[in-house]
């Protein structure tokens, strides 16, 4: 199947039909919502499912089995993270704030398209390994932590430039200000893993891995069965969220509408290349790509509003969830799952151990 016809068969499946149901709710002025206690409860559903059968997995597994996948998800992320504050910097012409705002919304991670991702590789058929749910709750606040510090460094960099020019009680304000600027690392860190997201999935995890197989049994109809229906009725919120967005996108400007679309996709096939190299299953390396071009549009606004107050939220907030969200799940996950299925070829792993032999 080539990437057109997947893409076409991905439209056609419930979970992208009802995000796009949500869309044309939201274009025609319906008053459709999801209620409010049910659009707070199915995020925490999803990551439990997922740190359910992360855990699980786990503890098949073992640690040593995700440690270099886990070391160079983080190195990839960091990375990434550098190279996007480059590029929206000099190239984008951003301040400095929101260029690492929007460096770090490209570095995290999204849970809703971890989700999506595996329901794609459920219809395709194919499984990943279940440990990258421990990698995905790693990823999430390392983005944020390093925009945060790097930040600070700038901002404490440009106070100091600027006390120079201002008298000894000016000078000791800010040096106040600095303190409370430098403070904020702290806080972000704190707020990032004590975030409920973060600690539905660790605690999850932890649960999977204790209980087991067995254990899982007698709740399987609820965290495995009803996996993609709680999925389908969260698309329609997201849905209604992007559609109500989509008169932003054009407040975000040309080359940021294609920096969401251009760097996941480069993010995303890279992710697919290296893993595979790692030795990670064909659904592993699309779901490690997945996890390396989601941007975060939940954890990332939560933190940022206070970890980078002067960034312009629409900015990093419409770019994730309007353009990369949809663009992630209709056309990069077809895109990656193609390049995962060419690479995990028999000539392509040929061709690789190859290499291997002649460089190694």
């Amino acid at each position: 199947m080539d990437i057109f016809n997947l893409i076409q068969s991905n439209l056609l499946t419930p979970i992208i039909l009802f995000f796009l149901f949500g869309i044309i709710a939201a274009r025609i002025k319906s008053d459709l919502k999801i209620p409010e206690a049910i659009s707070e409860f199915l995020p925490i559903y999803l990551l439990a499912a997922i740190g359910l059968h992360g855990g699980i997995e786990m503890r098949k597994t073992g640690f040593e089995e995700m440690l270099i996948p886990m070391l160079v998800a983080i190195g990839l992320s960091l990375l990434f993270t550098l190279n996007h504050y480059q590029i929206l910097k000099r190239l984008g012409k951003f301040n400095i704030f929101d260029s690492y705002a929007l460096a770090s919304t490209y570095g995290a991670v999204g849970a809703v398209t971890f989700s999506v991702g595996l329901s794609f590789l459920k219809n395709q058929g194919v499984t990943s390994e279940g440990y990258l749910a421990a990698i995905l709750a790693v990823l999430e606040p390392v983005a944020f932590i390093m925009a945060i510090f790097l930040t600070n460094m700038a901002v404490s960099k440009q106070i100091r430039s600027k006390k120079q020019s201002f008298s000894k009680d000016d000078a000791s304000d800010i040096d106040i200000g600095m303190k409370e600027t430098k403070t904020k690392l702290s806080q972000v860190l704190q707020e990032s893993i004590t975030g409920k997201a973060i600690v539905i999935l660790l605690g999850s995890i932890v649960i999977g891995y204790i209980i087991g197989e067995e254990g899982f049994e007698p709740i399987s109809i609820v965290f495995d069965e009803l996996f993609t229906g709680a999925i389908v009725i969260f698309m329609i919120e997201m849905g209604i969220i992007a559609g109500q967005r989509l008169e932003d996108i054009k407040k975000v400007g040309m080359f940021l509408t294609a920096f969401a679309i251009i760097m996941p996709t480069f993010n995303g096939i890279i992710g697919v290349l290296v893993s595979t190299a790692l030795g990670l299953s064909l659904g592993g390396a699309v779901m490690f790509g997945l996890l390396l071009a989601s941007a975060s549009f939940i954890a990332a606004p939560a933190v940022l509003r206070h970890a980078i107050p002067q960034a312009n939220p629409s900015l990093y907030i419409t770019s994730a969830l309007g353009i990369t969200f949809p663009y992630n799940i209709i056309v990069l996950l077809p895109i990656m799952f193609t390049v995962s299925t060419l690479v995990h070829g028999e000539e392509a792993i040929d061709l690789f151990n190859y290499v291997t032999k002649v460089f190694i």
